[in-house]
Formats: structure tokens, sequence, C-alpha cells
């Protein structure tokens, strides 16, 4: 199963924010209602004791700050907009592709003869074993692959007649001097669809459901 790391592609996307532009009107209002309160407080000050330039500065320091840090709230919600619908763009070319995703079942090339399935090793192992299992758990046969580095692989079986419709799965070990090493199995999967939820950029997969695009490890 040979793999390669995922990989984007650019393009241009034109879009309005309307909550960049209604956090802009907020923040035109509560500058404007600071500057109201301050012109009355001025008037109204005691001339024996006016405010010093000081007390003023410190004011409208405060209220520059509350202002640009809402500007800047607002850009980056509008930057965050941008940035999924731009996903959203870049993803509709993943429909149709492979993808490889945890999960435990068998890809079946039959006119290959040949069930290819991965692994991921959180550190690398002196011994690894993979048990090919029937729909029943049953174990049809094993595969001893010997020492793996850590990273994620594959692997070829002979399948014989099987079919992907035969359900068969794969389970790994993994040990180290004897201590189990934590192996994450990979299966192959089919983009049907692409999905956008709050911020999180979703693939509905053939066999997987929906899996957001953070879980893919590689595509075919």
């Amino acid at each position: 199963m040979a793999v390669s790391a995922p990989t984007s592609t650019t393009s241009d996307v034109s879009v309005t924010s309307t909550p960049a532009v209604a956090s802009t009107n907020d923040a035109t209002v509560t500058s404007d209602r600071f500057l109201k309160l301050l012109v009355a407080q001025m008037q109204n000050q005691d001339p024996l004791n006016p405010m010093d330039n000081a007390q003023v500065t410190s004011q409208m320091a405060q209220i520059n700050t509350v202002t640009g840090i809402d500007k800047l709230n607002a850009t980056v919600q509008g930057l965050s907009t941008q940035f999924m619908q731009l996903q959203a763009v870049q993803g509709a070319s993943l429909v149709g592709r492979d993808v490889i995703v945890a999960g435990n079942k068998l890809s079946i090339d039959a006119t290959a003869g040949v069930g290819q399935g991965g692994f991921e090793l959180a550190s690398a192992a002196d011994a690894v074993k993979v048990e090919i299992l029937a729909p029943s758990g049953a174990v049809v046969q094993t595969l001893n692959l010997g020492a793996e580095g850590a990273g994620v692989h594959s692997f070829n079986w002979p399948s014989g007649a099987a079919t992907s419709g035969s359900g068969l799965t794969f389970r790994v070990s993994a040990t180290t001097g004897g201590v189990a090493t934590p192996a994450t199995a990979l299966m192959r999967d089919r983009v049907d669809a692409i999905s956008t939820s709050g911020t999180t950029f979703n693939l509905e997969l053939e066999s997987s459901g929906t899996v957001p695009y953070s879980a893919v490890k590689a595509f075919n």
C-alpha cells in the first residue's frame, strides 16, 4: 500500500465576512459612547480641580486599546471564515480519492489477489505481527513482519479468492524487548464527500463515515 504525505492545492476565493462588519460597528458604537462620556465629564468637572492631561491621555489610551482589540478580533474571525471556505474549495478535489485513516478493514485487490493494510508505530519495535481475521474473528493467517521502525508502514497479504465483500479485517501487535509497543491499524478508504462543522473540515468516507481532515495519515 504505497502512500504519500497529504498535500493541498491553492485556489482564489472571494468572501464577505458579515461577522467582521458587525464587530467593527460594535467597536464604533463603543468608541462614540466613550467620547460622549469623556466630553460630559470634562464639561462638568470641578473648575478648581480639573482633570490633568495624564488622566485624559490614560482614558484615551484605554479606549484605543479596546478598539484595537475589537478590530483584531474582527480580522481574525474574517480570516477564519475565509480559511474554512478555502478548505472547502480545495476539499472538492479530494472526492473520489483514497485516503489512509485509522481502521482495520483489509483492502482486497481481487485482480492481483492481494490484500493490503497498514499500521503506525509510536516507536521502533523488535517484532511486529499482523493477524488476518475472518468476519467471525477467527485468525485466518499470521504475518510475522519482524523489526520495524517508528512511523507508518504497509503490508501485503496473498488473498487468494477473497474479495472486498469477504469482510476480512486485521489486527496488529508489536513488542520491544517483550513489552508491548503502541500500534495503530490503518486502512484505505474512499472519499465520498466533504463537509464543514463549525471550524472543523470533515471528510465523508465510504467505510469510516465522517472523520476530520486532520485524521488522514496519507493519500493514495
